[in-house]
């Protein structure tokens, strides 16, 4: 690594700009940080500012979510214990989240319209644990708060990680 900087010849700012003309970026430049070109309709790279401490981050949008209904240990107690009927159940192994959301919210609505009011819903654990559906679910309860009452990890017997109560209000 040399000690003195110097300057760039005229030849290799020419090969830099034809270099330069064929990277595709990221993600488009912001103009507060794109150098003009020295050359018409060749563009430049943009040379990005580090931040530091004394400008504001932009804020990230916030988004109103609604919140999922609260999990019920009481009722997966008494559905363990057999004093509690599980009223019918849902399998969405295979389903994308999208058919899986649909099949869901139809299944509940029919359930709470039949009265039933406990519900299992297996959604299978994923790999590792970490099932898309079964992260989505309580999005998708709080779709559906109006009627359900809470949601609780089911039980070993019925599933364990990958299964889920759903305890349905009563009709009113």
């Amino acid at each position: 690594m040399s000690r003195k900087k110097r300057d760039l010849t005229d030849e290799e700012h020419s090969l830099w700009r034809r270099v330069a003309a064929t990277v595709k970026p990221r993600r488009k430049p912001s103009k507060a940080f794109a150098p003009k070109s020295a050359t018409p309709g060749v563009p430049t790279l943009a040379v990005a500012r580090p931040l530091t401490g004394a400008e504001p981050k932009p804020a990230k949008p916030t988004v109103a979510k609604a919140a999922p209904p609260p999990a019920d240990r009481g009722g997966e107690k008494r559905i363990r214990r057999g004093k509690l009927e599980i009223d019918g159940s849902i399998d969405l192994h295979g389903h994308t989240q999208e058919t899986g959301r649909t099949a869901l919210l139809r299944f509940i609505q029919s359930a709470h319209a039949r009265g039933d009011r406990t519900l299992i819903v297996i959604t299978g654990a994923g790999r590792a644990g970490q099932g898309v559906l079964k992260q989505r679910l309580p999005a998708w309860l709080a779709e559906l708060k109006p009627i359900i009452a809470g949601y609780a990890q089911a039980h070993r017997q019925h599933g364990g990680a990958g299964a889920f109560y759903v305890f349905l209000k009563r009709r009113g």
